[in-house]
């Protein structure tokens, strides 16, 4: 008989426990009639990921404890494998807890703790030592938890070893460019390697900085993907699941080579921990052996193919998730003209409707009237309100006021800062009186070398395009214009035009910064990978510039840490991902 598997992909509030409690039992309610012998729901589930230092206040995790028992006993009749901290005789542990017969029987401690990047799990968790394989009916069904499939041996080679027939991993694992390929390749390698039907089920969502992609996947032991999961929304995946497992996977042979198409994962800073690892064997009891009722016909689902796509959605709900999670109904956007706040106004529009985006110009003494157009242009494409408060008198005031104490020396940077700085003070005013959310629009590229100003154009609440560099700003507009077939919403002269932050008489960016291309493949070596000049002098670029750009990256670093956190897309974000001290004199290469 087929082992029926329910995959509850969900979205969770980190510390609504009440929330995330009923979004549990609403998938449990949904997924009970169609009879599964398991029914799953993400990493920390319960919690949700990542619970950061609540894991360290009493209180959370007695309250974390309490829900887990009402969901236990409130629904005895199933069977239920949910993410969630659970407290041990020496710490906290990350679990896979299984509520049977209304309590929880039993808990599987995630063995494998990642620590490097956006993770801090050690900080938190202790390690779990025992690798669960359950037994139900004639099935062996082996549990872990995301970082232990990453591993290339431990926790899913002690569980195959074993002979689990199905491998279930529930995951918390966030999204950045090119990840969701990647994983596919490292799952269904695994699922070979393994000689195992291979169940993955991944969390949706935004939480701060992060997204949760979902697309949950499962493949059979010779590689062939069964389901996956939606992507950038909530899903119920359910499936039969009769393959059995593959006598190539006989541990007491040696590994033969992968088949032709298989990736074999890269596994750089995964821990081994193999040796000290135990197996542990529970029995479930018996399988339901009535036949269950039919499953409903579902259509496959294809992986979004382009680069430009899959950023876009991440953005979209990355935006959708930090307002709506923490109470806004409505945002408010400084629109210049330009093509980083176009851009960041379009995300917003597609997250949260155009009724909820507000648009503000504040046109100073050298805004142009092409700036002003385009505006307005995107507005009425957007179908947003726009209102326009221009700074000149304000500008006129401060500058009156600075002549006693700076004299020309307020002339320069610090005039051009000013303006920013008015900007921003008109932006929060609108939060202060309206509630809304100040959205800032500086792209990865401006934040690297401090091509932007504190209290002015940084000011805000959530930083959208904070990790989408310049080129790739342009890339994703461009897209998003032809992503309907239409003209698009932003303006092509938006588009076409040199940028330019218009603060004096006929500036441009590139007065101050090489162009975009040459700065973002310098930016990418830096952040990315951790080049040192000497490489890319050696690929031709320019010595002087790559040291005058390092030079700016780590002098801006005071900066980064007092922007507003911004969406993680790519694989080193500045905040979680890159930690590097303020205080810094180190200049080397």
């Amino acid at each position: 008989m087929a082992l029926r598997i329910a995959l509850a992909q969900i979205n969770p509030t980190v510390g609504d426990l009440d929330g995330n409690r009923r979004m549990i039992e609403a998938s449990l309610a949904e997924a009970r009639p169609f009879r599964p012998d398991l029914i799953a729901f993400p990493e920390l589930a319960l919690s949700g990921y990542p619970p950061e230092d609540l894991l360290h206040h009493p209180p959370f995790i007695r309250d974390v404890e309490e829900t887990l028992g009402r969901i236990a006993a409130d629904h005895p009749g199933d069977r239920i494998l949910l993410g969630a901290p659970i407290r041990g005789d020496d710490g906290l542990y990350n679990a896979a807890v299984l509520l049977q017969g209304g309590r929880a029987a039993h808990a599987y401690r995630k063995c494998t703790l990642p620590n490097y990047g956006v993770f801090d799990e050690k900080r938190h968790f202790r390690a779990g030592r025992l690798c669960t394989v359950y037994r139900l009916g004639r099935w062996r069904i082996a549990v872990n938890i995301c970082e232990d499939i990453w591993a290339p041996c431990g926790v899913p080679a002690v569980q195959a070893a074993a002979g689990a027939d199905v491998m279930l991993n529930i995951s918390s694992s966030p999204f950045h460019a090119g990840k969701g390929r990647e994983r596919e390749e490292l799952i269904r390698y695994r699922a070979w390697q393994h000689g195992v039907c291979l169940v993955y089920l991944n969390l949706v969502g935004g939480q701060d900085e992060l997204v949760f992609d979902g697309e949950s996947l499962v493949f059979a032991p010779d590689g062939e993907l069964l389901a996956r999961g939606l992507r950038f929304e909530t899903d119920l995946l359910i499936l039969d699941v009769d393959r059995p497992r593959s006598p190539a996977a006989d541990p007491s042979q040696a590994p033969a080579p992968p088949p032709d198409g298989f990736v074999q994962p890269r596994h750089e800073g995964i821990e081994e921990i193999e040796d000290e690892l135990r197996l542990e064997e529970i029995d479930l009891g018996p399988q339901d052996t009535n036949p269950p009722p039919p499953l409903p016909r579902r259509p496959p689902q294809h992986r979004i193919e382009t680069q430009e796509a899959e950023i876009y959605g991440a953005l979209c709900l990355g935006t959708r998730d930090y307002v709506r999670k923490n109470g806004f109904t409505d945002v408010v956007i400084g629109l210049s003209g330009g093509i980083d706040s176009a851009l960041t106004a379009v995300i917003a529009c597609d997250a949260l409707g155009a009724a909820s985006v507000h648009g503000l110009t504040m046109p100073g003494p050298y805004t142009s009237s092409t700036s002003l157009a385009g505006a307005r242009e995107l507005a009425g494409n957007l179908g947003i309100s726009l209102a326009s408060i221009p700074i000149d008198e304000a500008l006129a005031a401060y500058r009156a006021m600075l002549d006693s104490t700076l004299r020309e020396k307020r002339l320069g940077i610090t005039d051009e800062n000013l303006q920013a700085r008015i900007r921003g003070n008109l932006l929060m005013a609108h939060s202060n009186a309206l509630g809304w959310l100040v959205l800032t629009t500086g792209n990865k590229s401006e934040f690297a070398v401090g091509y932007c100003t504190l209290y002015g154009d940084m000011a805000g609440g959530f930083a959208v395009i904070k990790d989408v560099p310049k080129g790739l700003v342009y890339r994703l507009a461009r897209w998003r214009n032809g992503r309907d077939g239409g003209a698009g919403p932003i303006p092509g002269d938006t588009l076409e035009r040199p940028p330019s932050a218009e603060l004096r008489p006929d500036q441009e960016d590139s007065d101050t910064l090489p162009p975009y291309p040459v700065l973002d493949r310098i930016l990418e070596a830096r952040i990315e990978r951790e080049e040192p000049i000497e490489r890319l002098v050696g690929a031709g670029c320019d010595p002087a510039l790559i040291r005058k750009i390092y030079g700016w990256i780590d002098g801006n670093e005071y900066k980064r840490r007092q922007a507003p956190p911004g969406i993680k897309i790519t694989p080193r974000a500045f905040g979680r991902d890159r930690r590097y001290p303020i205080t810094n004199r180190y200049r080397g290469s």
